[in-house]
């Protein structure tokens, strides 16, 4: 099978570490974007400890580590009075019971260690300006037809390309994803310019009635990345773009930090309307498989769907570099059957914490404190543990 290409659909940080973990395992990679260049959104992301028994299996763990901020925890705090309601830590205590770094990163720093070790292999070709419009599962091989007309083939399909995808849609005809009401706008500015007392040095989640505020430092603490995100009544469904809600509604009981961070938003930008889909069980047919966001959509409570994307495509490397030309289509059943239980609980508690935890307001608010309070440094981490611990890869005896 390595003698004929696998085609990656999708050039974001899911395709782009397929590309890089089928290339290390010596197969030849097609990587298509649709884009005219390669390139993602320039904002911060977060990488649980989780990811990293990934990255060291491919060789980039200093390279992503040299780019990234560790912060001394992750703070959640009050809408109304702004004290913390809970607080994990994430420094000397977290890497003793984790193994691993908690880190921030820029989406563009982390992409470009992505594609720099794409381009060092000969074995993956990374074609920009390409846009698939259909694909056809001839048997043997697969064939992708390119809206400008052309045509590429390889021994397998992996579609990485989004909650959208083409290739998903193809497969199952489901429709648009689910939209939820919410939007979020996303900001960075300059540390320099934050001159108002707010903590610059966590991933801090400010919790609110119908919305929420996640900030943090990217690059060296020269950087301050923000995400408001809430419930607007203007929203069409199905609108894939977010009017200018009424921040004043949205936030006229906060406090007083959370308008101070509303009011250095960039609201001239279009905003990010929240999306999931409801976990499936098989996301493979024959030579034709889904990744990330493409197979699992989830929301961003646990900030984990980059990492999803990362675990599938070392998941996913391992197993069909295990097989021969014509056990493609076994080798992503058994992908599909390692990764589907652990993406699905993301999903469905990323849901849970959306609706229960994050955007709650009156007594229910005070319920959801209390409980938070009343937890220790050791009973966040036994929360987090089947997340941060890692995921096995099927055949492995060590934790990734």
């Amino acid at each position: 099978m390595k003698k004929d290409p696998v085609i990656v659909v999708g050039g974001g940080l899911g395709g782009a570490m397929a590309a890089l973990a089928l290339g290390r395992k010596g197969f030849d990679v097609l990587l298509l974007e649709e884009a005219q260049e390669f390139g993602v959104i320039g904002y911060g992301i977060q990488l649980g400890p989780n990811v990293f028994w990934m990255l060291d299996r491919l060789g980039v763990t200093d390279a992503v580590l040299a780019v990234a901020l560790r912060p001394k925890s992750i703070v959640m705090y009050d809408w109304i009075d702004g004290k913390a309601i809970a607080r994990i830590p994430t420094g000397e205590s977290f890497l003793q019971r984790f193994k691993k770094p908690y880190v921030v990163i820029h989406r563009v720093d982390l992409h470009r260690v992505l594609l720099d070790a794409c381009r060092a292999m000969p074995n993956v070709q990374m074609i920009a300006d390409t846009a698939v419009k259909s694909f056809e599962d001839l048997g043997d091989r697969v064939r992708v037809d390119i809206t400008d007309g052309r045509q590429y083939e390889g021994a397998a399909l992996i579609g990485a390309d989004g909650i959208r995808s083409i290739i998903r849609q193809q497969m199952t005809n489901e429709g648009p994803p689910r939209t939820l009401g919410y939007v979020a706008h996303r900001t960075i500015v300059p540390m320099d310019d934050v001159n108002f007392d707010v903590d610059t040095d966590n991933v801090v989640m400010w919790s609110g009635d119908g919305f929420h505020i996640v900030h943090y430092p990217l690059r060296d603490h020269t950087l301050f990345n923000v995400v408001t995100v809430f419930k607007t009544l203007d929203m069409a469904p199905t609108d894939s773009d977010s009017p200018h809600p009424d921040l004043a509604r949205v936030y006229r009981d906060s406090h007083p930090t959370m308008k101070k961070l509303w009011a250095m938003m960039d609201l001239s930008r279009r905003g990010w309307v929240s999306h999931d889909r409801d976990p499936i069980r098989h996301w493979s047919r024959g030579r034709v498989t889904l990744l990330g966001d493409a197979a699992h959509p989830t929301l961003q409570s646990l900030a984990q769907g980059a990492c999803m994307a990362i675990e599938d495509a070392v998941c996913l490397a391992e197993l069909l570099s295990d097989t021969s030309g014509n056990q493609v289509e076994a080798s992503f059943r058994q992908y599909v059957n390692a990764r589907y239980l652990r993406t699905a609980r993301v999903q469905y508690e990323s849901r849970y914490l959306w609706d229960n935890w994050y955007h709650v307001g009156g007594i229910e608010r005070e319920v959801m404190r209390e409980i938070w309070e009343k937890k220790s440094e050791q009973d966040m981490f036994d929360c987090v543990a089947w997340l941060y611990d890692g995921f096995k890869l099927p055949g492995k005896q060590e934790a990734a």
